[in-house]
């Protein structure tokens, strides 16, 4: 299938050439490849929820209004960090960030580390303009914390994108089979702590799409992360996207063994909120509606964070982006309905979601 997608004018989000650089390949590959992991699920397929025919609920008084880092949102929904890094991609995070103000959900952009270390590039990178009332998340590769950069650094990457948060990003994996990677995670644990502990803004850790583990949570809880993002397995394989763009014919086949590598984005938020009963956590990682969506709020989650399957209707349009983000939320509100939560809070831990 080929994704050369149009904006309103006709105009093609994503060059209709091959540039080489790395964020379009990105995309482009999310887009036309098959990069899901294969031979592993989220785990949501393992919970169903038990219908409620008595729900004592209107429908239309349903709220999705939530409380996430002390910051009221509309909906305990993000677009989860993506893209960004040029005039492309940063196209790609207007009409994102344009969404999310409509509709109310949170957002994260792609890691801000080009444009830190290229001032050129910052402009795709801030959507702040865009969306100047829901939450803006930054993002940061982890392992630069090995590699030059410390606080100040960060408190750029918060600056470029106008955010109230940074994200760092642990995603040694995709690192190994990326020809441009870094691999130096040796004491990175201290690092980070550092950087949690200096800046300003609540800064959190997620994974890239092999799952965090109650264990490692909690050290990094420990270490004074404002909040975990699991995303977890049954998703996008970063090492099924760095196999399409190497060179090298031993790293292609190579990363094909970790197809199925990761931890399922269920077991991930269930072992996280166990180790941690009211420490912030986002629920991302395969997500395909909204009623994983649910699902991963009755599991902990304090919200859902989706990725890939917004990618497409981003490039195609802002009226196909709305739509999907509503679809999500009509989703979402109407598994709630049918098990008779008011509202997200009564969704966490609701007794009605049960394992198969």
């Amino acid at each position: 299938m080929n994704h050369t997608r149009q904006d309103a004018n006709g105009k093609s989000l994503l060059p209709a050439s091959r540039t080489g650089e790395r964020k379009i390949e990105h995309v482009r590959l999310c887009l036309n490849e098959e990069v899901a992991g294969s031979g592993i699920t989220t785990g949501f397929e393992q919970y169903r929820f038990r219908h409620n025919a008595l729900p004592e609920l209107n429908f239309d008084e349903l709220s999705l209004e939530t409380v996430f880092l002390e910051r009221k949102l509309r909906t305990p929904l993000l677009i989860s960090s993506m893209t960004g890094g040029s005039a492309a991609t940063g196209a790609i995070n207007v009409r994102l960030a344009e969404a999310a103000q409509r509709r109310g959900w949170a957002l994260g952009v792609g890691s801000v580390r080009a444009a830190v270390e290229r001032s050129e590039l910052a402009a795709s990178f801030y959507v702040r303009g865009q969306a100047p009332d829901i939450p803006v998340i930054a993002n940061i590769g982890a392992v630069q914390l090995s590699y030059g950069f410390g606080a100040e650094e960060c408190r750029r990457a918060v600056e470029i994108a106008g955010a109230d948060y940074l994200v760092l990003h642990l995603n040694g994996l995709q690192e190994v089979f990326q020809p441009e990677g870094n691999t130096g995670f040796g004491s990175l644990l201290a690092q980070i702590e550092q950087v949690c502990r200096a800046l300003e803004v609540p800064v959190g850790v997620k994974e890239v799409g092999w799952g965090i583990d109650g264990d490692t949570a909690l050290r990094l809880y420990n270490a004074g992360a404002a909040f975990i993002d699991v995303a977890g397995a049954g998703g996008t394989s970063w090492s099924q996207v760095e196999k399409f763009r190497s060179k090298d014919p031993v790293r292609r086949a190579a990363a094909e063994a970790f197809a199925d590598w990761g931890i399922p984005t269920a077991e991930c938020i269930s072992e996280v909120r166990a180790v941690s009963p009211q420490g912030a956590l986002i629920g991302s990682g395969g997500l395909k509606h909204g009623v994983d969506a649910a699902k991963a709020l009755a599991l902990g989650a304090d919200l859902a964070g989706f990725g890939r399957s917004l990618l497409g209707p981003a490039v195609d349009s802002e009226e196909a982006l709305d739509a999907a983000l509503a679809q999500v939320e009509l989703e979402l509100k109407t598994a709630m309905f049918g098990i008779g939560a008011a509202n997200p809070a009564a969704l966490r831990g609701n007794r009605r979601l049960i394992r198969r």
